[in-house]
């Protein structure tokens, strides 16, 4: 599992977690933005009146309707990103990463509009007279790279995996484990055979059961999210505060949060933002294709709204609960993961600053050359479940641990621990103690704090199972297509098959190692798509330009 996981820290570092990759994320969506004269403002009503079908005919060419569409690429984005990631983000980069989830989402929604314009006019009609589109028919058709093309279809397929399988069961089942005490492996069994019923029947299926759960969803999760908000109403302006205050500096040591660089907020915002509304990753144009409409741009409009209530709607509210709530720097009894665990050598403390620069430099996106922090190697003595040396000090979700316990099985452990580069090597063995929390858990924490008391750990678990379930359905069908392009309509059912198996799987896998997994894979989709829009503009610019004008003629003859 070490092997493993350096080899995807790895990947990550050229990668999602590069300096690069936030910059060229952002900047794409500038470019565009002012390229294409800010479409996120200028058509934002419009989009609105084209989701109601004002200017589509009942004889235009597509599977779906918009609402359809727009319901089956927003169940692909609204997912656990928007409990579980947007916790992973504040955790991970403090409140200033959740200001560049909204920079992301603001400028991608022009991203939105761009891929899905381009990618619906290049779609095709596949050998059963399905709709197929995507951004491996622009690479292909409209810049003629077929090797661009193959590589974009390829991560697809794997991101499928990695963005809408893995992460979203793997959260789903830990949320109904810590609220309602079922075993994963159970409620992934359960939701894996339902996945398997709808993904069967495809587009036309998914499309109908996302129109269904996508409103509810939102509605059902912001009504919670706003009454938790309100009972701590006293700490939203603060809250906000903190998210505006930190965004060009850094978030500072604040309780168990031991801090984050203005680097690390940025990029792990930037990329919370990304997982989330997936504008510039390339998957909703995939979705957006089987809408009917035969101009190109009317569907772009239609998909400005995807960040818009993605990000800077749900994932604002999520945000909100959380630091409102201040669950976000408060340590709680944990379960030690192995992946978020590191065993130190000497003893540091929060009440010194300097111990807490030391270790906020050590977990840094890139720690220092002369890093004082070290992993420990050696053997440590455990009586009762005890540590019996305060010369170490165990780290754990980027927290000092604190009341840590060992254990084998139920039984506190006697006897030795042998630590290898801060990691245990017994088998067997746990740790638990007070840390952090992140991901799902904080937010279930969080929606505790208000007049729904330990119910509010129930309307997550709702939440999180719609959300999540949806959110594998949409990257099912975003996987069928890929496989649709690169091996042809036959290998559509055995894909469907592995995918349903991976969803099953993922509900017992680390947490930490899928998150980390997700960040990998979907840089792998975003690059090679960012690029070839850049290479398109000037066709988007063309599409945008007619299509407005047309539809300045229609709105001027109807006056």
């Amino acid at each position: 599992m070490s092997y493993l996981e350096a080899f995807l820290n790895l990947l990550d570092g050229w990668l999602g977690s590069a300096a690069y990759f936030p910059l060229l994320l952002l900047g794409v969506g500038a470019f565009l933005t002012v390229y294409l004269g800010f479409p996120q403002i200028r058509f934002f009503a419009h989009a609105w009146r084209v989701l109601r079908g004002k200017y589509t005919g009942k004889d235009e060419p597509g599977d779906t309707t918009h609402f359809e569409a727009l319901s089956t690429a927003l169940s692909g984005t609204v997912g656990t990103g928007n409990i579980g990631g947007v916790a992973f983000a504040i955790y991970l980069g403090g409140p200033a990463a959740l200001f560049w989830m909204w920079a992301t989402a603001f400028l991608g929604m022009t991203t939105k509009y761009a891929e899905v314009t381009i990618s619906h006019r290049y779609r095709v009609t596949d050998s059963t007279g399905r709709i197929a589109g995507g951004p491996m028919y622009y690479m292909e058709r409209g810049l003629g790279l077929k090797w661009l093309a193959v590589f974009f279809a390829i991560a697809t397929v794997v991101s499928s995996f990695g963005s809408g399988n893995l992460p979203q069961s793997n959260n789903m089942a830990s949320g109904i484990e810590a609220s309602l005490g079922i075993a994963p492996w159970i409620s992934g069994a359960v939701l894996a055979v339902l996945l398997g019923f709808v993904i069967i029947g495809g587009i036309r299926r998914i499309a109908v059961v996302a129109a269904t759960i996508v409103p509810f969803m939102g509605v059902l999760y912001a009504a919670g999210a706003l009454a938790v908000a309100m009972t701590n109403y006293e700490q939203i302006i603060p809250s906000f505060v903190s998210i505006f205050a930190d965004a060009f500096t850094g978030s500072a040591a604040s309780g168990g949060f031991l801090g984050a660089t203005f680097a690390y907020a940025f990029n792990r915002g930037v990329n919370r933002g990304l997982f989330s509304n997936e504008a510039g990753q390339g998957s909703a144009p995939i979705a957006h294709a089987s809408a009917r409409t035969d101009e190109p741009a009317s569907e772009g409009m239609v998909a400005i709204l995807e960040p818009f209530i993605d990000t800077l709607i749900i994932c604002t509210l999520t945000g909100l609960v959380i630091l409102s709530s201040g669950v976000w720097n408060e340590k709680f009894d944990n379960e030690f993961s192995t992946f978020d665990t590191e065993i130190v050598a000497g003893e540091y403390r929060e009440d010194n600053p300097a111990h807490v620069q030391q270790l906020f430099a050590h977990m840094d996106l890139v720690p220092p050359a002369d890093d004082p922090v070290q992993p420990f190697s050696g053997v440590l003595s455990v009586r009762d479940g005890r540590l019996e040396t305060t010369q170490v000090t165990v780290l754990h979700n980027r927290s000092i641990a604190e009341e840590v316990r060992v254990y084998v099985g139920d039984d506190p452990y006697v006897g030795e621990l042998t630590v290898r580069d801060g990691e245990v090597e017994n088998d067997g063995v746990r740790l638990s103690g007070r840390s952090l929390l992140h991901s799902v858990p904080l937010t279930a924490e969080a929606f505790k704090r208000s007049f729904l008391g330990e119910f509010g750990q129930y309307a997550v678990t709702l939440g999180l199972v719609l959300f999540a379930f949806s959110t594998a359905l949409a990257w099912s069908y975003y996987g069928d297509r890929a496989m649709t392009y690169l091996f042809g309509v036959e290998s559509v059912m055995p894909y469907r098959v592995l995918y349903v198996i991976g969803f099953f799987v993922a509900t017992i896998a680390d947490t930490s190692l899928v998150w980390l997994i997700s960040a990998v894979t979907l840089a792998l989709m975003t690059l090679p798509n960012l690029v070839g829009l850049v290479f398109m503009s000037r066709e988007i610019k063309t599409l945008t330009t007619d299509y407005w004008r047309k539809v300045t003629e229609q709105d001027s003859h109807n006056a």
